[in-house]
């Protein structure tokens, strides 16, 4: 790289820092993880060189990938892994690995954008779209954010139901789970580094649950091999391939990930501090995710040794899913039934607080709201709460209800994706924005083919649904009017992100001169 071009963004960033410092930032100076000085003998003066790999440095970084790797474990991902298993079987593995690389792909995409910029995904898009389109934007990602929170109360209302044998109802379970996460909140302080315990801790009992569950079930070791190396789809089985995939990308992840990389003290006038970051970043999000790709394998294999082929495959949802493993398991000296509701509810609990987490950054970034944390956590929580508290009094007594809900819900979130990952796309390929750690070629080309694959799969899903709910001229009207308004809003977004050689926007201007 150009000594000219690496001093540019060195003033570059100087310039950004001194304007992120007179902003509301992610986070407060003090309550970040100080990073400078751990496993160093001295601050080097060139601001270029990237320090050596340290083991210390990573733990220190550790803690956002695995936060946001909570969004590949909440209950909508468990309830697509249990009924691919019961349904396709083994067949699926394979996508559920490459979804989850896909993800993964995502994911460091946007920790990039929020180390070399300082500002989260929301705070950029406030700054890059004119205020209608960031007003649309936030709602999309507002009711993204609502939709999943739904799924991920209901999932942890549930697992209280099943762990109180019945005595508190669903609606119950949602008050306690809205309760639950004020109190976890709290723990932020007394430090990030204490909240990110909290989830780790959280995730280990996710892990623990399923791999009992894995242990007990014993699936067959060498169709699970053969499932994830050999790529298999059919006809019957495509619903489930799509449900995989579009559990894997969250829109209001993609938000929170740029945010949470901002909670380690990194000085972003120095090129190598970022690289160096970076690098952390990546591995330990790497290692977040290859830890959710195991749990989700635990419960997709436990439920295809368990039901594939069987007459209640297709019924199976979050809420009778373990009295059926109970049915055919029996007790133990553990029953297996409490098993799953121990896992089911660490992973709504722990994504209910990342849903509140990414609120408030979305709220803040987007309206540019100075509020006490505790008094977004409080708007964000309401938002999610009341619908929720609604659909559990609606459908307590009907689980068949409550799949289709949740298939909508999917829907939901399948409608917003384009509106986070389109944004993120467009902003780390540019220069002005990203300066020298803008995403090269190769890995814009790669990061666009994963991105329009995702929302073609996530379009059929969407076209699938419609279909078969849509009904008499006027309402054919409606949907194919926000259908347009959709569409035309997803184009006005790209084009915001296209940029033109310097040779053409020459030539265009001296044509227009002399016209």
């Amino acid at each position: 790289m150009p000594l000219q071009d690496e001093e540019e963004h060195h003033q570059l960033l100087a310039d950004r820092l001194l304007d992120s410092n007179e902003e509301e930032s992610a986070y407060d100076y003090s309550d970040k993880v100080h990073i400078i000085g751990v496993d160093e003998e001295h601050d080097d003066d060139d601001f270029t060189k990237t320090p050596p790999f340290s083991w210390k440095k990573l733990w220190a970084f550790t803690g956002p990938g695995f936060l946001m790797s909570i969004a590949f474990l909440d209950p909508g991902n468990l309830e697509g892994d249990l009924q691919a298993g019961a349904i396709a079987g083994y067949s699926l593995l394979w996508l559920l690995f490459w979804a989850t690389a896909m993800g993964l792909l995502v994911q460091l995409l946007a920790a990039r954008l929020g180390v070399a910029t300082s500002k989260h995904l929301a705070e950029l898009c406030r700054d890059e779209y004119p205020k209608w389109a960031r007003l649309l934007l936030w709602v999309m990602t507002e009711l993204a954010l609502i939709g999943a929170d739904i799924q991920e109360v209901i999932g942890s209302a549930i697992a209280i139901k099943i762990l109180s044998r019945g005595f508190l109802p669903l609606w119950s379970g949602v008050v306690i789970t809205a309760l639950d996460c004020f109190v976890f909140l709290f723990l932020e302080n007394y430090g990030v580094r204490k909240l990110e315990a909290l989830f780790a801790v959280l995730i280990a009992v996710m892990a623990v649950s399923f791999a009992w569950m894995f242990g007990e079930t014993k699936p067959n070791g060498v169709e699970l091999l053969v499932g994830v190396v050999v790529p298999k789809l059919s006809s019957k089985t495509i619903k489930q391939a799509v449900g995989i995939v579009g559990c894997v990308i969250m829109p209001h992840n993609v938000f929170l990930h740029s945010a949470l990389v901002q909670s380690r003290d990194i000085d972003n006038r120095k090129i190598g501090r970022v690289r160096e970051a970076l690098k952390y970043y990546s591995i330990e999000s790497t290692i977040a995710l290859a830890i959710s790709f195991m749990i989700n394998l635990f419960v997709t294999t436990v439920f295809a040794k368990s039901f594939y082929g069987s007459e209640i495959a297709n019924s199976i949802g979050l809420e009778n899913a373990g009295q059926y493993l109970q049915d055919k398991y029996g007790g133990g000296s553990f029953p297996i039934l409490y098993i799953w509701a121990i896992g089911l509810l660490a992973a709504g609990q722990s994504s209910t607080i990342t849903g509140t987490y990414a609120g408030q950054f979305i709220m803040g970034g987007f309206l540019h709201m100075r509020l006490k944390k505790w008094q977004r956590a409080l708007i964000t929580r309401s938002c999610a709460i009341v619908p929720t508290l609604i659909v559990a009094l609606a459908f307590d007594t009907s689980e068949k209800s409550l799949d289709v809900l949740n298939e909508w819900l999917n829907v939901l979130q399948c409608v917003q994706i384009p509106f986070a990952l389109i944004p993120l796309l467009c902003l780390v390929s540019r220069e002005e924005i990203m300066g020298i750690f803008k995403i090269g070629s190769t890995t814009k080309v790669i990061s666009w083919l994963v991105a329009v694959l995702v929302m073609l799969i996530n379009g059929y899903l969407l076209m699938d649904s419609l279909s078969s709910a849509v009904s008499g001229m006027l309402f054919t009207s409606v949907v194919v009017a926000l259908t347009g308004a959709y569409i035309a809003f997803i184009v006005y977004l790209i084009s915001r992100g296209i940029t033109f050689p310097n040779w053409f926007v020459k030539n265009k201007n001296s044509s227009s001169i002399d016209n």
